[in-house]
């Protein structure tokens, strides 16, 4: 991929308010719209797509797809987008290539839904002209044995402040989305 359209740089304080930004950004996606998420474990990519889902309004209960790779979650019909696009949500984790990328098939889907790929950079930008690119950093903590800050690796606190670092690229992404006033303050 070539260079972004534009970077948008967010610092959020909980898991509430990076459900509450991608739900946001959920509400712009439209058929046919690819995210790549990366972030290392526990940055909150679950958490995100949890809200691009409601932001979609696809049915509840997204969890990571983790163990079978894909998961569909479909819009629904009397949500805040009725006759939206359903969400095809991809963990990209244990595949090493673009290749095992194309294997699980997502062109039949893409034209028709919103495809959010877990760890996908550098395996998936293949499948389309322009996508977003969504970068979930957990804080670095001082470590007394190194000068180096070392990742928090207490997955178990999604309160965490996080920055959250959204780019656009192609024609799709040319404009950044609006977002609500109260999310976009910090870039």
């Amino acid at each position: 991929m070539s260079d972004p359209q534009w970077e948008l740089s967010l610092s959020v304080q909980t898991a509430e308010e990076t459900h509450a930004l991608a739900a946001a950004l959920g509400a712009v996606l439209e058929a046919g719209d690819l995210v790549v998420l990366t972030g290392e474990l526990g940055a909150g990519k679950t958490t995100f797509t949890q809200g691009l889902g409601e932001g979609l309004g696809v049915r509840a209960g997204i969890i990571s797809p983790t163990f079978v790779l894909v998961r569909i979650h479909p819009n629904l019909a009397d949500g805040p987008r009725p006759g939206g696009p359903d969400l095809v949500h991809v963990d990209a984790y244990r595949l090493e290539s673009a290749a095992e990328i194309d294997d699980i098939d997502l062109e039949n889907t893409l034209d028709s839904t919103v495809t959010v790929v877990e760890w996908g950079r550098g395996r998936v930008e293949h499948l389309s002209d322009s996508l977003l690119d969504v970068e979930l950093h957990r804080p670095l903590v001082s470590s007394p044995d190194s000068e180096d800050g070392v990742l928090d690796f207490d997955t178990d606190d999604d309160d965490e402040p996080r920055t959250i670092v959204i780019r656009g690229f192609g024609p799709r992404w040319a404009e950044q989305p609006l977002l609500p006033a109260a999310l976009k303050g910090n870039d």
